[in-house]
């Protein structure tokens, strides 16, 4: 037997593979391409106090190796997420955990306790808490950059809820152990990493920025080396679960967060390449431990030969 399935604030995913917030909607837009019960946990579009309309097109760039984007969290607002979305959750064949922004602490706790007051069956697995979108004007990385607030926000949603309790981090910090140590502290039950890189890319014709913005977030196989290297260096720097992510386009690449300390991972980008691929991906990564002889997330853990 092998127990590739992570446990995070007491709770169980049945497999280490789960879609990001942002690329895979709100689960029924993929329902007809494949059968979600392959995949550990859906992350949803991120939920916010008011409906967004997010930033001005065009919101996303193609790089040489990855997307830029510049989406600003536009969704529909807690109060329409828990009568259009919230139901059909239900019948999900996997966790599915809501992400949540917000533009200062006080408001990421009122927007969860909203949900779990408005969710009384369990429908929402858990919450992931994004402190480090690159593409709003208040809040989102300002916020994640800063230890003590994450702290302080993460405690004040930890008694928002008993639900597993996830921390996003962003990369655009000095030192994201700090960042993480800061979430653990406060509650978290798991920590996320890497959100998007910001980045630019310019129009020389039009000798603007193509995004409206100016910067947007990087995604994409660019950024997997500094995720891999994030969550290598934050699953030693605290005691909770680090889900590994950014860049994963490849079955190795999702193996590389896992020896690089990672008990889960989430795929994004590669989702507009390919819908299925999450699905395919956790069913390699079983037949990888099997011929590898790793029976436990752990073990992926211990692959890892020390540098040098």
């Amino acid at each position: 037997m092998i127990a590739l399935r992570p446990v995070i604030g007491g709770r169980e995913l049945a497999n280490v593979v789960g879609v990001a917030s942002g690329t895979f909607g709100y689960g029924s837009e993929y329902e007809r391409h494949l059968d979600l019960s392959g995949i550990g946990a859906l992350y949803t579009k991120a939920v916010t106090m008011h409906p967004r309309p997010g930033n001005d097109v065009p919101r996303i760039v193609e790089t040489p190796a990855g997307l830029l984007n510049s989406i600003g969290l536009a969704n529909v607002g807690r109060e329409r997420f828990v009568v259009e979305k919230l139901p059909g959750f239900a019948s999900m064949p996997c966790a599915v955990i809501a992400n949540v922004a917000a533009d200062f602490p006080e408001e990421y706790a009122e927007v969860v306790a909203y949900l779990d007051a408005n969710d009384p069956t369990g429908a929402l697995w858990g919450y992931e808490i994004n402190v480090s979108c690159p593409n709003v004007k208040a809040g989102g990385v300002a916020l994640g950059s800063n230890a003590s607030e994450v702290e302080r926000t993460t405690r004040l949603v930890r008694t928002a809820t008993d639900r597993p309790l996830i921390v996003k981090l962003t990369p655009n910090v000095t030192d994201i152990t700090q960042i993480a140590r800061a979430a653990e502290a406060g509650g978290a039950d798991a920590v996320s990493c890497i959100n998007t890189v910001v980045g630019m890319v310019i129009d020389t014709a039009r000798r603007r920025p193509v995004l409206p913005a100016g910067t947007g977030g990087l995604s994409g196989p660019a950024i997997l080396p500094i995720g891999v290297a994030a969550v290598y260096r934050v699953s030693r720097a605290v005691s909770i679960p680090v889900i590994g992510m950014g860049g994963i386009m490849t079955t190795d690449d999702a193996i590389q967060y896992l020896m690089a300390g990672a008990s889960a991972i989430q795929v994004g980008t590669a989702n507009f390449v390919d819908p299925r691929i999450a699905t395919r991906m956790a069913a390699e990564i079983e037949r990888f431990a099997i011929d590898a002889g790793v029976d436990s997330i752990e073990g992926f853990h211990s692959l890892l030969e020390p540098s040098g």
